[in-house]
């Protein structure tokens, strides 16, 4: 029985395995249209993989995912963190965890992942072709006919669609003819460009914890926030980014956001600890004594967009830039005008609407033979493994239920 899979990236290569190796009966081809195989996971981590995240509770995992969080949770009940682990584990790829739970190969290189599933691939038997694009599917009696961009016809008994996310709403336009509804496509995982920053001079310095709100929203996420010479990028701005893909797309990313470098502090608490400051020290100048734990050349801004001068005392500091420091170091506005990918990773919010799913197999309710899997669907998760684990977990339930639908 032949089963077709769209797409050579992660979700395909996993879903392909899974189908192979659970029944021997099936000949199972993957189509990739470019070039390049497990492209994405050749970059993610810079060039590490990000493979899962260090996380066992799927109730827990679930909740990373500003879209299709409530339909993976039974899903990571079947193959999780746990599960993904013990898979690359028992084909001899051990991972790691780092402090923020992100999960790595010990080799620190993505070529391990890449050859490991290159490697159980060739091992099921499954053929895999290059620059081969799927360009329409047609269901058939029993089965579907594919019309590919080298002008061939093949025929398939099922179909595994993996093609990956696409920031395009037209390149989805070959599933809208199959009848299923397309979530439209807006990027996630982007950082913030703030063309006027004040504080542009300073790129890479990092503060380990910060919080950033979105001015009239509620919306706001804490977490190590970096300063790049186009504006705002780490794991705070791109998981906010996550959360609200779709609000920012239709402000055309124009908004402003509220920075606190004081995560911790409430201003009546920030209030109290800088006058404590001021009576244990007041002749120390304020500029170069800098407090919270922030770094030097940021707290020199910060005490520069304040407007204390940098031979001042604090015990001449006057009231009003007090103040100012406050609002410095607890709601700074930035105004955010655009955004910049972040890095060689793109994730897009929207795909195929998971309401025409199966949830349990991955298969489509309108066409029996036909499933889905990874970043095609409308689902995406934060940074730090999550969307890997969604294609590692959506792979795997379809390429089980391929394998179990032949007989």
């Amino acid at each position: 029985m032949k089963i077709i899979v769209i797409g050579g990236g992660a979700a395909g290569y996993f879903g392909a395995i899974a189908c192979a190796q659970a029944n021997p009966k099936t000949q199972v081809t993957i189509l990739e249209k470019s070039n390049k195989l497990l492209s994405k996971v050749k970059v993610s981590g810079g060039g590490r993989c990000n493979v899962t995240h260090n996380c066992f509770v799927p109730s827990v995992f679930a909740q990373h995912y500003p879209r299709g969080g409530k339909q993976l949770k039974e899903a990571f009940k079947t193959f999780g963190a746990t599960e993904t682990v013990a898979w690359f584990k028992r084909r001899g790829v051990q991972l790691k965890a780092e402090p923020d739970g992100r999960m790595f190969p010990v080799t620190d290189n993505s070529q391990s992942i890449i050859d490991c599933l290159q490697r159980e691939a060739a091992k099921a038997g499954v053929e895999v072709k290059n620059s081969i694009a799927v360009e329409r599917i047609d269901p058939d009696s029993g089965g579907y006919t594919l019309y590919l961009s080298n002008n061939n016809v093949v025929q398939a008994d099922r179909v595994l669609v993996s093609s990956g996310g696409n920031p395009k709403s037209q390149n989805y336009d070959w599933l809208r003819a199959l009848g299923h509804p397309i979530q439209e496509p807006v990027p996630s995982l982007f950082t913030f460009n703030v063309p006027g920053s004040p504080l542009k001079e300073l790129q890479g310095i990092a503060v380990p914890q910060a919080r950033v709100r979105i001015a009239g929203l509620k919306l706001e996420y804490e977490g190590p926030l970096l300063i790049t010479h186009w504006g705002y990028s780490g794991p705070a701005v791109l998981k906010l980014s996550a959360w609200g893909a779709r609000l920012f797309h239709g402000m055309n990313y124009r908004f402003t956001a509220l920075v606190s470098w004081v995560h911790d502090q409430t201003e009546e608490s920030l209030r109290e600890q800088l006058h404590n400051f001021r009576q244990a020290h007041p002749k120390k100048v304020v500029t170069t004594n800098p407090l919270f734990g922030l770094p030097q050349r940021l707290w020199k801004a910060l005490t520069g967009i304040a407007g204390i001068g940098e031979e001042v005392k604090w015990a001449e500091l006057p009231a009003k830039n007090t103040n100012k420091l406050v609002e410095a170091l607890l709601r700074m506005p930035v105004e955010v005008d655009g955004k910049t990918t972040f890095k060689e990773e793109f994730v897009t919010c929207g795909g195929v609407d998971l309401s025409q799913i199966n949830m349990k197999t991955m298969e489509s309710r309108l066409h029996p033979g036909l499933y889905f899997a990874g970043e095609v669907l409308d689902i995406d998760g934060i940074t730090g493994g999550f969307n890997f684990q969604a294609a590692w977990t959506t792979g795997y339930l379809a390429g089980i239920a391929l394998a179990a639908s032949i007989s």
